[in-house]
């Protein structure tokens, strides 16, 4: 595969990416196509289709394992809850919650790095500069 004209090649983990976004959000725009119902449900696969390669392609592979995370223990435990009936739902409502909770830990976590880069690039401010230097 090539990128737009440019001659690159797309290295493997960002196809690997790709295709892990694509799989994960297309099961969840599925699962949500069915609760809606109907003629929604290409519509719904569509869009998280579309949805998950753009998020693979931009390397959001945290956010995908949060969602995936998400959808399983949701249908799960929906099913201990209500019955296999309404695993589609506790799936579709954990992918959501895990996304949340994806973006949310991200967030900290590039937050935490940035205050360690931080911490690292200013000497500490006790520190007489040259004092080790003689």
């Amino acid at each position: 595969m090539t990128e737009a004209g440019s001659g690159r090649t797309l290295s493997t983990t960002k196809l690997i990416d790709i295709i892990f976004g694509v799989v994960v959000m297309g099961t969840v725009g599925t699962l949500i196509g069915l609760i809606m119902g109907g003629g929604l449900v290409p519509l719904a696969i569509g869009i998280g289709l579309v949805m998950g390669g753009v998020v693979g392609f931009l390397g959001g592979r945290r956010f995908l394992i949060s969602i995936l995370i998400g959808t399983v223990l949701g249908g799960a435990l929906a099913w201990l809850v209500a019955g296999p009936d309404r695993i589609s739902v506790g799936a579709g409502a954990g992918a959501a919650m895990g996304g949340f909770l994806g973006v949310q830990i991200s967030m900290l976590l590039d937050m935490r790095a940035a205050r360690k880069a931080a911490a690292i690039e200013t000497p500490d401010e006790g520190a007489t500069p040259g004092a080790g230097a003689q």
